[in-house]
């Protein structure tokens, strides 16, 4: 039977910029950001879960709003550009309590180096994991946005692009 990992994602937005979790690359050149997320750990919920790794990855506490979208990469569709776990996230839209104010960790992840706010508007200039850009540009202007992202289209409007 296939595994399948569940994880929970911040998207938080504020005066025009989005909080990111900045990380180098594997090779060591270049970097990369991901929304702050990950895996839900034994009898958590998904809320409990965007609120623990928002205070892990970005030591901020979060008012946990409605669902902005899902995203699924299915490994055999992808051909495992992404390892081999079946991974399904929910990102909710977040937003910061009083007082809270993002910062590095004092025991990040190893590849971690950094917490920072980038303007929606340069959102394209980065590297983003999953490369949900798009779709958060999208929802950020209420335009019609896709709710429910598979990596294998993302792949694909690549390809054709």
């Amino acid at each position: 039977m296939e595994k399948i990992r569940l994880r929970a994602c911040a998207l938080i937005i504020a005066n025009d910029a989005i909080l990111l979790i900045e990380f180098k690359n594997d090779n060591g050149v270049g970097v990369h950001y991901n929304l702050p997320a990950g895996g839900l750990e034994p009898g958590e919920t998904l809320v409990e879960a965007v609120q623990r790794e928002a205070k892990e990855e970005a030591c901020v506490e979060v008012e946990v709003g409605p669902v902005a979208f899902g995203y699924e990469y299915q490994p055999t569709k992808n051909n495992f550009i992404y390892g081999d776990t079946h991974s399904v996230g929910v990102t909710f839209e977040c937003k910061l309590k009083q007082g809270s104010h993002p910062k590095l960790p004092e025991n990040p992840d190893p590849y971690q180096i950094g917490v920072k706010w980038i303007p929606i508007s340069e959102l394209f200039s980065i590297q983003l994991y999953p490369e949900i850009n798009k779709d958060i540009v999208d929802y950020y202007r209420d335009e019609n946005y896709r709710n429910y992202v598979e990596e294998h289209e993302i792949q694909r409007s690549k390809l054709l692009h």
